[in-house]
């Protein structure tokens, strides 16, 4: 499996969403993996979503990633970071799927595991 061993039941998680401007459900994705990971004993201490729009670079580009390193812009990828250090997140969980690289650049960032809901739903 390859999620981290840090168990969701009593974790504080931030959680995080990367959506193009197309997509307009963005916030009940959100709210559902949210009460997903409370039902699971979780606790979501903060959101993030990046949205990425056409004025990022035109129509084409708006379903790519910011970034291939950490998919989200540096100055989300900042504000992720802070909310962790500020709530002393245990995780952060992405809606999106996330290459092995990307978790690993991420999780440095962060100073906490980084999860893909996308590829694992995380364990009891």
């Amino acid at each position: 499996m390859d999620l981290p061993p840090f168990g969701v039941a009593g974790a504080d998680v931030v959680l995080v969403g990367y959506f193009s401007a197309g997509q307009r459900d963005f916030a009940a994705l959100m709210d559902a993996a949210a009460a997903e990971l409370a039902a699971r004993g979780a606790r979501v201490v903060a959101r993030a979503v990046q949205r990425r729009g056409v004025s990022h670079g035109g129509a084409r580009k708006m379903s790519l990633p910011f970034s291939s390193r950490t998919l989200l812009s540096g100055g989300k990828v900042q504000e992720v970071a802070e909310v962790c250090e500020r709530t002393g997140a245990d995780v952060v969980a992405f809606l999106n799927p996330l290459t092995a690289h990307q978790k690993g650049s991420l999780t440095g960032l962060f100073g906490c595991p980084v999860v893909s809901l996308a590829e694992n739903p995380p364990p009891v």
